[in-house]
């Protein structure tokens, strides 16, 4: 697979929160404004990239029964520097995303890069599988921080959005506003994969000498 091709896969089809559904606490947490899922989704990728460089460099020297220790060791060495930074530069995001700094320590999506595809992997393609699940991780972030910031507060990124008659829906400014907006964009994501599929199924009988409604029976 050419190095294009494995950045990509993070972003759509790999996506790992709107297509393989790790990750889902973060996600869900902090995703009340377009703000905290940006930093979120930096920490989180920075986090990545780091660990499965150096989970490359080192893979042939890990004894197998230590791995997911060591693993997790190195993981969580660059998720205290991305605490103390922001702790140091940017207190405000860091009070606000709280608790789940840290708990990047055990987000899926990080251990299981490491695991599933830098320990088997080079150095350079586990930088560019990094990059392209950390931007896919804070691209799904944005977009459902973007829809619950929009409908609960009227702002984007802090920008004001909407009149001033506009009512907020406060529901999804809360912990219920994520569940809805995740099963909404996933269920959009699904219609458009269905869509998909009819369209290739659809080609393929027209290529084999059937009529456009063939798919549907119309054409028997």
């Amino acid at each position: 697979m050419s190095l294009s091709k494995e950045f990509s896969k993070g972003l759509i089809k790999e996506n790992p929160v709107l297509r393989l559904a790790l990750g889902l606490c973060p996600a869900l947490a902090v995703s009340s404004s377009v703000d905290n899922a940006v930093g979120m989704g930096v920490s989180a990728t920075f986090v990545l990239l780091m660990s499965n460089l150096l989970v490359s460099l080192i893979r042939k020297w890990v004894p197998p029964k230590i791995r997911i220790p060591m693993f997790i060791v190195i993981i969580a060495t660059f998720v205290t520097v991305v605490e103390m930074v922001m702790a140091a530069y940017q207190p405000a995001l860091f009070r606000s995303l709280g608790i789940f700094v840290p708990l990047i320590v055990v987000n899926c999506v990080i251990l299981g890069r490491a695991e599933a595809f830098a320990s088997k992997n080079k150095p350079g393609v586990a930088v560019i599988d990094a990059l392209g699940m950390g931007t896919g991780f804070t691209l799904a972030l944005v977009i459902i921080a973007s829809i619950r910031e929009v409908l609960g507060n009227g702002t984007w990124y802090g920008i004001v959005l909407t009149p001033a008659s506009f009512e907020p829906v406060l529901l999804m400014m809360l912990a219920p506003g994520a569940f809805i907006t995740m099963g909404l964009v996933l269920g959009f994501l699904n219609w458009m994969d269905h869509r998909k599929a009819i369209r290739i199924k659809q080609q393929a009988l027209e290529k084999a000498g059937f009529g456009k409604t063939a798919l549907s029976g119309e054409g028997r």
